[in-house]
C-alpha cells in the first residue's frame, strides 16, 4: 500500500442529538492529542467550527455518527478538498469502515500514513420553472422527485442530454449515484455499483404499468426530470423538500466536488461491508 501524507490538523465532530457520539468524538479527540495533536471536537453544526472547516484550518475531519452524518460530513468537506473519516455509531453504516469501538486501531493506521483515500462523485441539481433556476443543491447519495402528500402516482418525463427516454407513471423518480445504489436507490430495487463508479443511476419508485428497470448512465449524461402532474417535491439526499408545480423540471449532472472518504486495507471493504448488511438485515431506527 502506497504511503500517505499524514493530516496533522484534525477536527473531530459528532452529531448534537446523540449524546454517545459526543462521548465517542472527545474520547478520539483525547487520544489524538497524547499523540501530541491539537484536535478539537464539537457539533457538526456548530457556526465557528465549520467557519474554520470552511478557512481550510484542517486537513482530516472525523466524523461520528450515522450515515447521515457522514452525509453532512461529506457536503461541509467537499467543496474544500477535506477528506471524511466516519465512525459509526449508526444502525446501518454503508459510508463507514470503522465501527464503533474499533477507531484505536485503525487511527494508528492514520498516523503511521497506512491509509488510502476514495472519492466519491457527487451530483449537481438544478430546478428549473419556465427557463428560470429557481436554485441548485449538490447530492452525495440522491436527487428523487416524487409523489407529494396525495396517495396517487405522478407523471414524469425523463429526458437525457435533451433526448426522450420516458414518462413514467410512478411515486417517484431517483438519480443516484454510486453511494447512493446502497440507499433510497437499493429500496426501490436497483442495481448496487462499486462506490468510485461515476455514473448516474435512474430509477423508479413504484412505477405504474411503466418502465420498472434501472438504467446507468455515464458521467457526462444530464437527466431531466418535468413533472406532468400538481401533485409532486423533490428532495436531495433527504433533506426538507421542495414544492414542484406541474411543469417544473428538475436538471441533475455530475456536480463540480468530490467527497473523499478515508480507507483502510484493500478495495474489497466495500464487499464485505455489503455482504455483512445482506446477512444481519438490520432493524432500520429513525434516520441519523
Amino acid at each position: 500500500m502506497e504511503t500517505q501524507d499524514i493530516p496533522r490538523r484534525i477536527v473531530v465532530t459528532g452529531h448534537p442529538k446523540l449524546p454517545e457520539s459526543f462521548e465517542e468524538a472527545q474520547a478520539i479527540s483525547a487520544y489524538l492529542k497524547d499523540q501530541g495533536m491539537d484536535a478539537p471536537h464539537g457539533s457538526l453544526y456548530d457556526a465557528k467550527l465549520r467557519k474554520r472547516i470552511h478557512a481550510g484550518e484542517f486537513d482530516l475531519l472525523i466524523a461520528v455518527g450515522g450515515d447521515g452524518t457522514m452525509l453532512r460530513a461529506g457536503h461541509l468537506c467537499a467543496p474544500h478538498g477535506i477528506p471524511v473519516l466516519g465512525v459509526n455509531k449508526g444502525r446501518l453504516g454503508f459510508l463507514f469502515q470503522v465501527e464503533e469501538g474499533g477507531w484505536q486501531k485503525l487511527l494508528a493506521q492514520l498516523l503511521a500514513g497506512e491509509f488510502w483515500v476514495e472519492n466519491r462523485m457527487m451530483l449537481r441539481a438544478e430546478h428549473i420553472r419556465a427557463d428560470e433556476s429557481l436554485g441548485s443543491w449538490e447530492a452525495l447519495n440522491d436527487v428523487v422527485v416524487s409523489r407529494g402528500q396525495f396517495l396517487r402516482p405522478i407523471h414524469i418525463k425523463a429526458s437525457v442530454d435533451e433526448q426522450y427516454l420516458t414518462t413514467y407513471v410512478a411515486d417517484g423518480l431517483i438519480a443516484s449515484t454510486a453511494t447512493g445504489s446502497t440507499a433510497y436507490a437499493l429500496a426501490a430495487g436497483g442495481p448496487i455499483l462499486p462506490p468510485e463508479l461515476r455514473n448516474i443511476l435512474i430509477i423508479p419508485i413504484a412505477p405504474h404499468l411503466s418502465v420498472d428497470r434501472a438504467v446507468v448512465l455515464s458521467e457526462g449524461s444530464t437527466v431531466s426530470m418535468t413533472v406532468l402532474s400538481d401533485n409532486a417535491v423533490f428532495s436531495v439526499d433527504g433533506q426538507i423538500p421542495v414544492g414542484l408545480a406541474e411543469d417544473d423540471r428538475v436538471d441533475v449532472h455530475v456536480g463540480e466536488d468530490t467527497v473523499k472518504f478515508i480507507r483502510f486495507g484493500d478495495p474489497g471493504y466495500f464487499y464485505r461491508n455489503l455482504t455483512a448488511h445482506m446477512n444481519q438485515n438490520a432493524t432500520i431506527g429513525l434516520p441519523r
